[in-house]
Formats: C-alpha cells, sequence, structure tokens
C-alpha cells in the first residue's frame, strides 16, 4: 500500500524536532528540473529549488553522472588527511572566475554558515582585529556566530541566549522602504563615532542582493561606497554570496554587478547542485595569512560534492545559464509589474536576474505589511500545484527561486498559477 503525506507527517511530528520547520506538508518521491512529484503522485512546480540551489535543476545529469562515477571511485579520505584532484580544480575554477584582478585563493566547507565563519575567523586573523559590521535583515546561517551576524530576532535568535560578540549591525538601504544609501552611510559614520572605532573593525559583510530580508537588491553605488570605507579604514569587504552566487542574478556572483572586487566572497546553495558544500574564495594575501592547520573540517570539499561542482560548473557554462537567469528575471518581473496594475495588494516588484521577489501589503502601502496574505498565496498557490516561499523582515514578500534550467512552457504555468492564485485570496481578503 502506497505511503500518503500525512502518514509520514504524523512520523515526523513524533521523531523529528518540532524546531526544524516546514515550508509545505509534503513529501518528496521524485524531481527532475523545475517539478517534485510527492509520494502521492502530485505533481508540483518548483519556484523554490531548495531555497535556491538546484540552479542547474533537479537531477542536472551532469551532476547525477559525476556524483555517480566518483561514487564508485571513493566518497571520503578527508582532503587533510589525502587528497584529491576534485578539490583542486574546484579550486581552479572558481579563483579564476572570481572578481577582479588579484591572485585568488580557495577553501571548502559543507555550509553556507561554516563560509561565513571561515571567512571572519579568515578577516579577524589577516587584521589583528575582532569587530565585525553586518546588516539589518540580513542571514548569515544559524550557527552561534551565523546568529550574531544575522540581522533578524524571529526565529533565529530568539531564546538562544547570549551570541557571538563585537558584532555591530546598521540598516541595509532599501529606498522603497525609506532608507537611502546616504542613511545607511550615516549610520557607519555614526557607528564609527559612538560604538567601535574604525581600527577594530576586522571585516564588513554584506550580501549583494539581501536574501531572507526581502530580496533586496543593493542600491547604485553602495557597494562601491563599502568598498571605499573598507579601504579607507583597512576593513576586509566579504560579499556573502551563498544565495545570490551561481548565476542567481544574472552574473557568475552578484558584485559583479556593481564591479567591485571583495577580499573574500562565500557561497554554498547553487555550487553543489542538491550536495553539501561551500566555499571561501578570496585574495591570496588575506586568505593565506592563516598558517597550515589553523582552517579545516572532516567533510569539507567532500569528493562527491567537487565533483558535483564542478558538473554545475560546466552546465551553467555549457547552456549559458548566467544569460537565461537575465531572461527569466526580466520575464518574471514584466508580469509581475502587469498583476501590479490589477492588484494593488502588490506594493512592490523587484530583483536582480531570477533573483525577483514582489512584496505584498495592505492597499499597497508599504509601511502596511501584509504577512497573512502572503501566507495564504503560498498555501492556495501549493493547492494549485506550485511551491513558493515567503521572506522579508515581515515575511510578506513572495520570492521566486525558479531553477535557470526550467522550461518556457513550466516557468508559464507557474506564473499563471500565481494569477490564480492571488485572485482567489484576494477575493477572500
Amino acid at each position: 500500500m502506497a505511503i500518503t503525506n500525512e502518514q509520514l507527517a504524523q512520523r515526523r511530528a513524533i521523531s523529528v524536532a518540532r524546531a526544524i520547520g516546514s515550508a509545505h506538508g509534503l513529501f518528496a518521491a521524485r524531481a527532475e528540473n523545475a517539478e517534485i512529484w510527492d509520494v502521492e503522485g502530485r505533481r508540483y512546480i518548483d519556484f523554490c529549488a531548495g531555497i535556491a540551489v538546484v540552479n542547474t535543476g533537479h537531477c542536472h545529469p551532469r551532476v547525477v553522472q559525476a556524483v555517480q562515477a566518483q561514487a564508485a571511485r571513493f566518497t571520503h579520505t578527508c582532503f587533510q588527511v589525502v587528497a584529491y584532484e576534485a578539490y583542486v580544480a574546484l579550486a581552479e575554477r572558481l579563483c579564476a572566475m572570481a572578481p577582479g584582478e588579484s591572485a585568488k585563493k580557495a577553501l571548502f566547507m559543507s555550509t553556507g554558515a561554516e563560509a561565513v565563519e571561515n571567512a571572519v575567523k579568515i578577516a579577524r586573523y589577516a587584521t589583528g582585529r575582532s569587530a565585525v559590521i553586518a546588516f539589518e535583515g540580513a542571514f548569515h546561517g544559524r550557527t552561534q556566530l551565523g546568529m550574531a551576524l544575522t540581522g533578524k530576532v524571529v526565529p533565529y535568535k530568539e531564546g538562544f541566549g547570549a551570541l557571538g560578540a563585537d558584532v555591530y549591525h546598521v540598516p541595509y538601504p532599501s529606498p522603497v522602504h525609506g532608507i537611502t544609501v546616504a542613511d545607511t552611510l550615516r549610520a557607519i559614520e555614526r557607528l564609527f563615532r559612538y560604538q567601535v572605532q574604525a581600527s577594530r573593525v576586522a571585516a564588513m559583510l554584506v550580501e549583494p542582493v539581501q536574501g531572507e530580508g526581502g530580496y533586496l537588491p543593493a542600491p547604485e553605488g553602495f557597494l562601491v561606497a563599502l568598498r571605499q570605507i573598507c579601504d579607507q579604514h583597512g576593513i576586509a569587504l566579504i560579499a556573502d554570496e551563498i544565495q545570490t552566487g551561481m548565476g542567481r542574478t544574472g552574473r557568475m556572483f552578484a558584485v559583479e554587478h556593481s564591479g567591485v572586487e571583495p577580499d573574500l566572497i562565500t557561497m554554498a546553495k547553487g555550487l553543489g547542485g542538491g550536495t553539501p558544500i561551500s566555499a571561501v574564495v578570496g585574495r591570496a594575501s588575506i586568505v593565506d595569512a592563516v598558517p597550515p592547520g589553523g582552517l579545516g573540517s572532516t567533510y569539507a570539499g567532500n569528493p562527491l560534492a567537487c565533483e558535483a561542482a564542478l558538473g554545475v560548473l560546466d552546465a551553467m557554462e555549457s547552456e549559458r545559464l548566467c544569460a537565461r537567469s537575465l531572461a527569466i528575471g526580466e520575464q518574471l518581473r514584466r508580469r509581475l509589474k502587469a498583476l501590479k496594475k490589477r492588484y494593488p495588494v502588490i506594493a512592490d516588484v523587484r530583483g536582480l536576474g531570477a533573483m525577483t521577489a514582489f512584496e505584498l501589503a495592505q492597499d499597497g502601502d508599504l509601511q502596511c505589511p501584509a504577512p497573512a496574505l502572503a501566507a495564504a498565496l503560498k498555501s492556495e498557490a501549493a493547492q494549485r500545484g506550485l511551491l513558493l516561499l515567503t521572506c522579508g523582515s515581515h515575511n510578506n514578500a513572495i520570492r521566486l527561486m525558479v531553477p535557470l534550467t526550467i522550461a518556457d512552457e513550466t516557468l508559464d504555468e507557474g506564473l499563471r498559477i500565481i494569477e490564480s492564485a492571488l485572485a482567489a485570496v484576494c477575493a477572500k481578503a
């Protein structure tokens, strides 16, 4: 007898920690490109992509073949014990792809939070300083330091006690929400004047497009200004590209849109095509400040994940997925802006490349966010066969994280479901 979603949900409730969230009450049986089938055989269009992980789609043949071939050779040695070529080859390719003319070096970890923590460790060691500046609304992980760097309390920090010290937050610029670049730069000046001297700051950590914070692209000139501040005070600029990287914004790294070269870049999610791998890539002079043995992890740069990542890079190049991301983004925003004219509850449509979102607010007033409506839309869309996720400081934005390999007809079908689901929830409101 076939198992059901309800039966699995009951088993989950008994054995899985309740703190592990569940955006959709279904269990996957199989997936391909931009589609998922649950254990009951129902098909869903996937506009979540495992939270922007499978940029190359579910079960991309290059990724599957790479993992299968490596699994037949060996699955683990620990690179620090017995090395292997895939780790070196992946480092070479990422260093060559990273923006800027300076020589680069790379290291691998297993999760985005680990990449962030190691980037901060490197910056602190290289500068001999301890303070770190991050931004309100940011998400940098759920580890102890990751929580401290994250700029949102609920649900990430609430109830977990004291967090890592010497971390400071300033507002992230979002003109549509009334925060200009000038406002943020003044906040940094005030921070240096009243809370922490610039000469004690090791790093400034920024998402070129805030992810969990609401899919907020950095306004023009902002990253350039941060680069200038960091250069002036000897601060390492870290670009968190964990969600924005691997073509999500139409360039391999979102920071490329600004022309800025960060000192360090963190990446994960789309890099592994569904396998757990993260990376820190940065100026060799900074990365190599840490002596041998100062960085590492047992599973870091696992051979299966390294081969999968090489397959991802091959697919992105051969299928021109950065260009595809730009085309997807243009279509998404064009369709959503047309909906905005019909439904005033859509207060804003924004994005960079395929990294696109729309924000819901009462009567289109961004001062009156509508998280309940966003949740209702997510639920209604799922009932109609489309998987969505929310984001934003008030959880009132719907973010679209389509695989960059999605077929045009599947993309169109998903957008039509958004339209019908929005009409349904607005009629009930």
